[in-house]
């Protein structure tokens, strides 16, 4: 029976005991209770706690002395080695394989045990109050979420207002330093501002070495980021997580409410769409003990940020490699291509997704980051010029199968590619393959696959063919661009002259 119905029951039999019956055993033979429970409702309204029985453990016992052995041996070993309660079960049933004993059972002695040894301990925390606009905290957390048909592991970004309590994540494939960067210029940008002060644990984005106390030794480049965006970094004292326990909360919060059930995505940057939304459902959450929603106490928040730098800092690792013979050049322990000639030198700007390559003050390619090792990234447009003059190398190049397996090479262009080998030969024919491949630059990969399909389907097999259907639809956009212009003028002209402009229109002269 629980505590609130035996009050009430307690509560009828005092009633009964005075305005009723008026004796015990009549009480008890009518409630149906026994005599004594009539007697402790006399005497207290209130009932007694139960008594909480200790039993013997007589399975326990055989081993207590082996579980205790271990506990002691473990106050010598790293806190991060120590047994768990599950490890302790398992070694039992190998070592001490004549007890059988349930894992609750040593769950629940080792978990007494480890309070009584000072491995658990209670710490009472102290509320704090926060200023508008002063503290925020940040970590990253792990969470896996499908993209594309494939469960993913993500490393995600937190910042949480300590006064406002809102929060911005943001998902990454790995943790560098260019992501940690770049989600603190996407965090100031949700927020409206930045915060006065933001609080860390000791990341090895930020931190380069503990000293003593306080003081650490802070990388270089998030020195530079720290002084670009005006803010003052603390960092938390080594396994200690309760000096940041706002945003270990929320990391706690949002994974059980946003990453239950595992979410599905197009890609990371479909999720972090859905991340965003999430961050804006919880504006009109109201957390215990604050006065207003977490919105509104973002647009009060808002006014005593520190305005936006006018620009964003410089968030590239930067090194200057060496075109190879192959045209490529390393960035960290991958090669990337480049469409230039072996020996020159190029700036490497290696971002949170992303690899640019620059030469001579502009762009000269573009690729997705990978976080392998010892990979070659080739962009086939790389080396269209080379292939030209050794067309042979088109069919077995490692930057054409790349392509194949991104889904960038359609059956279509295999299609016009052998009937152009079959009317011109191998070498001439994969030269005007390379040429309409020329033509992709230019036009665009869909556009470009399109008027390569159109030909196909009319038995156009010719490069001349190809770029006579990519001119001409360029010329059809710029034709409706100029009727755009003229029917924008004419709103200007007399009533008669728009009537003229849309009969125009309707007859199909516009065309």
């Amino acid at each position: 029976m629980d505590w609130r119905a035996k009050v009430e029951l307690y509560e009828q039999i005092r009633r009964e005991y005075e305005f009723g019956i008026g004796t015990i055993a009549g009480v008890a033979k009518k409630m149906g209770v026994h005599r004594r429970m009539v007697r402790e409702a006399i005497r207290s309204a209130l009932p007694k706690p139960r008594k909480k029985t200790e039993r013997p453990r007589w399975k326990l016992k055989a081993a207590v002395e082996f579980i205790d052995a271990i506990l002691e041996g473990d106050r010598k070993a790293p806190r991060k080695q120590r047994h768990t309660a599950h490890r302790i079960w398992v070694r039992m049933q190998h070592e001490l394989a004549e007890c059988e004993i349930a894992e609750r059972t040593v769950r629940e002695y080792v978990h007494d045990r480890k309070i009584a040894l000072g491995f658990i301990v209670r710490e009472t925390c102290v509320p704090q109050s926060y200023t508008w606009g002063v503290e925020a905290q940040i970590d990253w957390y792990e969470a896996y979420a499908d993209l594309a048909g494939e469960r993913i592991k993500l490393q995600v970004f937190a910042m949480r207002s300590m006064a406002s309590g809102a929060a911005f994540h943001c998902a990454y494939l790995h943790a560098t330093q260019q992501a940690f960067l770049e989600a603190h210029e996407l965090a100031f940008a949700y927020f409206g501002g930045v915060f006065r002060k933001l609080r860390y644990d000791n990341l090895s984005s930020a931190v380069k070495k503990v000293l003593r106390g306080s003081r650490r030794e802070q990388t270089a480049r998030f020195v530079v980021f720290r002084s670009h965006w005006r803010f003052e970094a603390e960092f938390c004292t080594p396994a200690e997580p309760h000096e940041k326990g706002g945003i270990e909360g929320e990391a706690g919060y949002f994974r059980r409410n946003h990453w239950v059930p595992v979410p599905k995505a197009a890609d990371i940057a479909d999720r972090n769409r859905q991340l965003l939304e999430n961050c804006q459902q919880d504006e009109h959450r109201l957390i215990a003990g604050r006065e207003q929603t977490v919105g509104a106490g973002m647009v009060i928040e808002r006014e005593h940020l520190l305005p936006l730098a006018s620009e964003g800092a410089d968030l590239a690792q930067t090194s200057f490699p060496t075109v190879n013979g192959l045209g490529c050049v390393k960035v960290l322990t991958n090669t990337y291509s480049v469409p230039l000639p072996a020996g020159a030198q190029v700036q490497a700007k290696a971002y949170a997704s992303s690899i640019e390559l620059w030469h001579g003050g502009r762009c000269v390619a573009r690729h997705e980051r990978c976080y392998r090792r010892q990979q070659q990234i080739l962009d086939l447009e790389h080396y269209l010029d080379v292939l030209y003059r050794k067309p042979g190398a088109l069919a077995g190049s490692k930057p054409l199968e790349q392509r194949r397996q991104a889904g960038l090479w359609p059956p279509s262009f295999d299609r016009i590619w052998e009937a152009l080998m079959e009317r011109q030969g191998k070498q001439s024919g994969t030269r005007q393959m390379i040429d309409l491949l020329k033509l992709s630059q230019k036009h665009g990969h869909e556009k470009f696959q399109k008027a390569v399909e159109t030909a196909l389907s009319s038995s156009c097999y010719d490069s001349a063919a190809v770029q006579h259907l990519l001119s001409a639809e360029d010329l059809r956009h710029a034709a409706c661009e100029a009727i755009d212009v003229g029917a924008l003028q004419r709103y200007a002209r007399p009533m008669p002259v728009m009537l003229e402009y849309d009969q125009l229109l309707t007859t199909g002269g516009g065309q």
